[in-house]
């Protein structure tokens, strides 16, 4: 209804009404003086203000229109004007402009509320699975000890994907001669492992032959974490101990298979040898095969090595010589299990052994520096998945070995082989058998300088170590110092041939 609608209804009315009503000019009348405008507030739900005039009335001085402001949620319109407004003449209004401006706004704050909505979801979700991975829901249960409930991350740590292999090992019952002025009661080495001796972690690494019999290759590697060394001994498979075989050769490889000792594991009668003769207590275990070793080494890409001549392993299996020759698997088991043209034949295996550990030990920092730990611990996980070794050490704990040895320098990985010389020893058959005489004094000595950081020295009658040529009837004492680090095997050529002394 228009203004003039409005007027000519209220007078007909007006005209209409009997005598008695009240003349309309009794009206309060309008307030015509100048008034300083002020914006008009309209309410989210109010009617807008009719400006309603009397007939015969002056008219009020007509002023600019006022914009409206619109609640909070209300969609503003560009021709929602009040009357009486005023309006400064120098803005340029634009009535277009806030629609386009409300609605960016509207769209950021969308975007934003989403993505707060979202965080929070991701949030929620992670620490629902978080609590759920910590639950003790999960029964744990090991050799020896007591069954107790835990959560899937302890579970997952604490797998051992390969100990039915070999089994577990038992706890040594032999005294250890810890030194308590080392390791007192508040003495820790920070990393968290299952050790015999706080301070050290000793790892005992079996290599099978094909029959997998007999352990061609034997090393015990002691990481000495409280020092930040690894300390390694090699063990020639032909060292005599007839306490402990049954085979007629009397040779350390043959106590896997041939112990005297039938009722414990395999495993745990080499491990039971080991720590009676070298006095080194074993806290862990590694074996795998010759065929193994192919696998993992194509797995990682192959181990550079300098090779000084050409390695005729069988007709049809040769390495070739050069400097940093890539040895696929086939060509890596080749290496390590070569021995007929060395000079002094298994010695030399072992010398030329030590070789491709250092370049093993480069390989693995290579592969922390170039591509990461996680590439290493995916590694790590094939491995296990694959089972190409067996171990009685967790994942936790290989993972926590894998991150110690990856941070060693050169300089403090050493590797020493056991003193000692060969000899001609006649079997219970009457046949007679090449073998390995250990040098009793001299093997205990460089026990206690390297092998020994957190025991007392070991006395000469607390080990068990039988030999075969005595002291005073040595041919040669070539063997009884070959203590060397990784950095130093870099430089070192192969052992000497047959060939070159004929």
């Amino acid at each position: 209804m228009n203004r003039e609608e409005l007027n000519e209804e209220l007078k007909t009315t007006a005209d209409n009404a009997p005598r008695q009503m009240k003349p309309l000019r009794k009206l309060k009348r309008i307030d015509n003086s100048p008034k300083p405008a002020e914006p008009v507030y309209h309410g989210l739900h109010e009617a807008p203000q009719i400006d309603i005039a009397i007939e015969g009335e002056e008219r009020p001085q007509e002023r600019a229109p006022q914009q409206v402001y619109h609640g909070m949620h209300e969609k503003g319109r560009a021709d929602d004007v009040v009357e009486s407004a005023v309006y400064d003449d120098d803005y340029d209004y634009d009535y277009d402009e806030p629609e386009k401006s409300s609605g960016k706004k509207k769209k950021k704050k969308s975007k934003k509320d989403a993505l707060i909505k979202l965080t929070a979801v991701l949030l929620s979700i992670a620490a629902i699975i978080t609590l759920f991975l910590n639950m003790p829901i999960l029964w744990y249960k090991k050799s020896g000890q007591p069954d107790e409930r835990v959560s899937i991350i302890t579970y997952f740590k604490r797998w051992q994907p390969t100990v039915d292999l070999e089994g577990e090992l038992e706890k040594p019952q032999i005294d250890f001669s810890v030194d308590p002025d080392i390791v007192t009661e508040d003495f820790t080495d920070g990393l968290d492992l299952p050790q015999l001796i706080e301070g050290q972690y000793t790892v005992l690494f079996l290599g099978f032959d094909e029959d997998q019999e007999l352990t061609d290759v034997i090393w015990i590697c002691q990481f000495d974490i409280a020092g930040g060394k690894l300390h390694i001994l090699q063990v020639p498979r032909d060292c005599a101990v007839p306490n402990y075989t049954s085979n007629p050769t009397t040779k350390i490889n043959s106590v896997y298979y041939y112990a005297w000792d039938q009722e414990s594991s395999k495993i745990q009668r080499v491990v039971n040898c080991v720590q009676d003769n070298f006095g080194i207590p074993i806290d862990a275990y590694i074996t795998t095969t010759c065929f193994d070793i192919v696998d993992i080494v194509d797995l990682v890409g192959g181990i550079p090595m300098n090779i000084d001549n050409e390695i005729v392993y069988e007709a049809d299996k040769v390495i070739p010589a050069g400097e940093n020759v890539v040895l696929t698997g086939e060509q890596a088991e080749w290496f390590v299990r070569f021995r007929h043209d060395w000079l002094q034949g298994d010695i030399g295996r072992v010398q030329n052994q030590r070789r491709f550990m250092a370049a093993a030990m480069q390989k693995i920092l290579s592969i922390v520096k170039d591509e990461g730990r996680m590439k290493l611990y995916s590694y790590l996980n094939t491995i296990y998945k694959n089972k190409w070794i067996a171990t009685n050490m967790s994942v936790e704990d290989l993972s926590k070995l894998a991150d110690f040895g990856s941070i060693l320098s050169m300089d403090n990985v050493s590797v020493n082989m056991v003193p000692g010389e060969d000899a001609v020893y006649i079997g219970s058959d009457g046949n007679e058998y090449s073998i390995y005489s250990i040098h009793k004094r001299a093997t205990v000595d460089m026990l206690n300088e390297s092998f020994r950081p957190y025991q007392r020295p070991m006395l000469l009658s607390e080990s068990n170590i039988m030999e075969f040529v005595s002291e005073y009837e040595y041919q040669y004492e070539l063997y009884d110092d070959t203590g060397i680090t990784f950095k130093d095997l870099e430089k070192a050529t192969e052992p000497p041939r047959a060939s070159d002394y004929n």
